[in-house]
């Protein structure tokens, strides 16, 4: 089925500045009608479903996960990680290239391209390395990624510390039109840091990250995108340093955008202290989100809190807010980072970064960034749609009529709580199991198909 008739729901469409009460009428896998004429359009045969009280939105895209095939496939899968996207409203990927072996050549872009084919339920792109097997030594094909089908190069994961290189890669993806994404970090003033350099290092006994090795490189790719015009993009930005910087580079024209994933903007480094520790260092408590309101108790130094970039400050937590509702982070995503279980089951130290998130980043942006009051509806969904969209020039994140028929149907105000065995993916390496949540995708629709459908009669509407 690949045709179908939604009616009653609120349509926000920001490509479009669409935001009304409206049918939606799907044919064929593409849009075929929005508005009066949606109904009047719809044959017999096309099923026809109720979605009053929920909005119904372009596909979600996210544009930064790691879905760790080939080569790590204990962890995900292109199945798994898919279906978990799907689950979380999301229609379209962009797949990070530290795999094993690294997405650094045409190759290896079309096996991901095929297993895609066969075994994704949404949209996959594929983005390339910088450099040969992301080691910041060598570049990297960019002209025959960009022929493999790219849709943008980055070495993340690992960050190109040599300025001249990363500079001539910039010049090269500036002739193929490809964005750079560069993950911001100085290995120099990071050096073996495991969380965020504060109150809370020194009181666990933690090697501190500073903010500093973030901004620094954020810095770095703001002069070499005003040296070379080339299109540079900041992923996973969590200090307020570098909203800072971004901000003062995009008022002076220089093409380079950022980021943010909900665990920066939702959680702080008290986190990491364990759950009746999770105060801000004035005492204060953290506005927009009381993590205790239902929240379960976790103990200190749980390794479910260690991600790349650290979580940080009070005060990052809130730049990064400021950042998402002033405009200069254009883009929501989740960095979903999959690990085994025994991976993440040793000393802090010791334990890899990253937690997943495709099925709780919807629900988290929701909660912080719409139900607290600091953005609009149509505001959000345009991180999720229309800016990653723009960005790497995808034909995605609109309802404009002959569009591809992908969807995202949810309920912003349905309560939840995410448990460890109803996780669509191959790894359960989250923060927020058993945390209660807000927000929920109920249909997720891929060239008019559903992959994804919650039970309607179990949402409260």
């Amino acid at each position: 089925m690949n045709s179908l008739l939604l009616t009653g729901g609120r349509v926000i469409d920001p490509a479009n500045r669409f935001d009304a009460i409206a049918d939606l009428l799907i044919r064929d896998g593409k849009i075929a009608a929005l508005g009066a004429d949606a109904a009047l359009q719809a044959t017999p045969d096309i099923e026809r479903m109720d979605v009053r009280g929920l909005v119904v939105c372009p596909g979600l895209i996210d544009l930064h996960v790691h879905l760790r095939e080939p080569g790590q496939t204990a962890k995900e899968t292109i199945a798994t990680g898919t279906q978990a996207a799907a689950r979380g409203g999301f229609t379209s990927l962009v797949c990070m290239p530290n795999t094993s072996p690294a997405i650094d050549n045409a190759g290896t872009v079309a096996l991901i391209h095929d297993r895609a084919k066969r075994d994704g339920v949404v949209n996959l792109f594929v983005a390339g390395a910088i450099t040969k097997n992301i080691a910041g030594e060598e570049l990297a094909p960019i002209g025959s990624l960009k022929r493999a089908g790219v849709v943008a190069i980055t070495d993340d994961g690992h960050c190109v510390q040599n300025n001249e290189l990363m500079r001539r890669a910039l010049e090269y993806a500036k002739m193929f039109d490809l964005p750079v994404m560069d993950h911001c970090q100085d290995y120099s003033l990071v050096t073996e840091g495991v969380m965020h350099e504060g109150r809370w290092s020194t009181s666990l006994g933690l090697q501190g990250w500073p903010a500093a090795g973030e901004e620094m490189i954020v810095a770095r790719n703001i002069l070499l995108a005003e040296l070379t015009g080339a299109r540079v993009h900041c992923q996973h930005l969590s200090a307020a340093g570098s909203v800072e910087l971004l901000r003062a580079a995009k008022k002076r024209g220089v093409p380079i955008s950022g980021e943010a994933c909900p665990h920066h903007f939702t959680l702080t480094d008290a986190a990491v202290a364990g759950s009746d520790k999770f105060w801000s260092t004035d005492g204060a408590g953290i506005s927009g989100f009381d993590p205790l309101a239902g929240a379960p108790a976790w103990p200190a130094y749980d390794t479910n809190f260690k991600m790349n970039p650290p979580l940080r400050s009070a005060r990052d937590r809130e730049a990064i807010l400021a950042g998402l509702v002033d405009g200069t982070i254009e883009i929501l995503c989740s960095d979903h980072a999959p690990h085994c279980d025994f991976e993440k089951e040793v000393e802090f130290d010791y334990a890899p970064f990253g937690i997943t998130g495709l099925e709780t980043e919807l629900a988290l942006s929701l909660m912080q960034l719409y139900h607290s009051g600091r953005l609009a509806l149509p505001d959000l969904i345009a991180k999720y749609t229309a800016a990653p969209a723009r960005l790497l020039n995808l034909a995605k994140g609109t309802l404009s009529v002959g569009a591809d028929a992908d969807v995202t149907v949810f309920d912003p105000d349905h309560e939840w709580v995410f448990a460890r065995n109803e996780t669509a993916s191959k790894s359960a390496n989250s923060p927020f199991y058993g945390w209660p949540l807000k927000g929920k995708a109920i249909i997720t629709l891929v060239g008019g198909k559903p992959v994804w459908r919650e039970q309607l009669e179990s949402v409260a509407r």
